[in-house]
């Protein structure tokens, strides 16, 4: 099938597609027979995809660079059971590719949630089931100092919730478990969590830079994102007068500990229940992100999870029993994926082919509709 200015999640191997990406990841390398190629990541608001650029692509010698919007021209093949793009072509968008659909806020890796709701959860959260006025204010306090770059900023550069506004999702997401949980296990400190909750991963503004740049920071790579919240913690502590000194220890220790095993580069282990309730909400917080990004239908490999994960593919609905009788019909094939196209080139689209009219309106990014704009003619300039 030919796409343009479709979604990478509408796309499907044998796909010949084209429009517009932003370049997460550009390495140069060399193949088996010691031919220079390009491995990219490219990505839009809905999720991203491998790309590789071969010896004998015309992209190969083009400029562009990670962090950049790209037009590309390219074929969908699967490779070891995930999909890649085989990159034709691909350029520096410009300002003259907008006549063609080009807009950088699709193309930036988003949340699929309303930021301006994620934000409303939060704070009807801390007014609800916060109780002690001090953390009460510590809470407030934080969120007025980071809270807007807390709603746009990414939660890691590519695992779990990496993407604009995925920090907060991320803490809201955790906020309202754990309230669910200190519903459960009673003699849990419901106020410890939250605010463990809300300062676990704070240091990761400025551990990474924001989107669409959203690789590590000089202060990321040197100290990391566990040391740099709780040194914020304490920061915002010592603004509040007469701050428990024993309360502080106590949030400082989750902060510190929310990684879990010092193997995963958390300098202490969890020794306190809140502590340990936190790390677990955030391993499987992460984890299930992992599960909600990934697209593929099928038995698929997951890099981040160090997994084969299964996605099913969901036939159509049975009708139900008391449906009105109806001949016979031929029994239907098993409800399986069905087999992939073949990685061949199908006939190449007129590349002097003319622009059709805008048609609909796009379909919001990350919906099962693939997003259509006006048909690109995207290497005529």
């Amino acid at each position: 099938m030919d796409r343009r200015n479709e979604s990478i999640t509408a796309w499907q191997a044998g796909d010949r597609v084209q429009g517009f990406a932003l370049v997460l990841r550009k390495e140069v390398r060399e193949d088996r027979r010691g031919m220079a190629f390009i491995d990219l990541e490219l990505a839009d608001r809905s999720g991203s995809i491998a790309a590789k650029v071969w010896a004998d692509s015309e992209a190969l010698e083009a400029e562009f660079e990670a962090h950049d919007f790209v037009a590309f021209r390219g074929r969908v093949q699967e490779y070891r059971e995930r999909l890649q793009l085989v990159v034709e072509r691909c350029r520096r968008a410009t300002d003259d590719d907008r006549a063609h659909g080009f807009d950088e806020a699709l193309l930036v890796p988003s949340t699929r949630e309303d930021i301006d709701d994620l934000q409303r959860r939060l704070e009807r959260v801390i007014a609800e089931h916060l109780e002690r006025p001090v953390l009460r204010r510590l809470a407030e306090e934080t969120l007025a100092a980071y809270g807007e770059r807390l709603r746009v900023h990414p939660a890691a550069k590519s695992m779990h919730h990496a993407y604009r506004g995925g920090l907060l999702e991320h803490v809201v997401s955790m906020a309202e478990l754990a309230v669910r949980v200190c519903d459960h296990y009673r003699e849990l400190d419901r106020d410890l969590l939250l605010i463990g909750v809300l300062f676990h991963d704070l240091g990761k503004l400025a551990e990474l830079g924001a989107m669409p740049a959203n690789d590590y920071t000089l202060e990321g790579r040197l100290v990391g994102h566990v040391v740099i919240g709780r040194d914020l913690l304490r920061e915002r502590c010592a603004a509040i007068p007469g701050f428990p000194d024993e309360l502080r220890l106590e949030l400082e220790h989750m902060v510190l500990a929310h990684q879990g095993r010092k193997e995963y580069a958390s300098p202490v282990e969890p020794a306190t229940p809140e502590a340990l309730v936190l790390h677990y909400l955030d391993d499987l917080d992460s984890k299930l992100n992992h599960f909600q990004r990934e697209t593929t239908p099928g038995l698929t490999w997951h890099r981040g999870l160090g997994r084969h994960i299964w996605r099913p593919q969901r036939g159509e609905e049975v009708a139900p029993a008391t449906a009105p009788a109806a001949p016979p019909a031929p029994a239907a094939p098993p409800a399986t994926a069905p087999p992939p196209a073949p990685a061949v080139d199908p006939p190449r689209p007129d590349a002097d082919e003319p622009a059709e009219a805008a048609g609909a309106a796009p379909a919001e990014l990350g919906q099962d509709e693939p997003q259509q704009l006006v048909r690109p003619t995207l290497f005529d300039h």
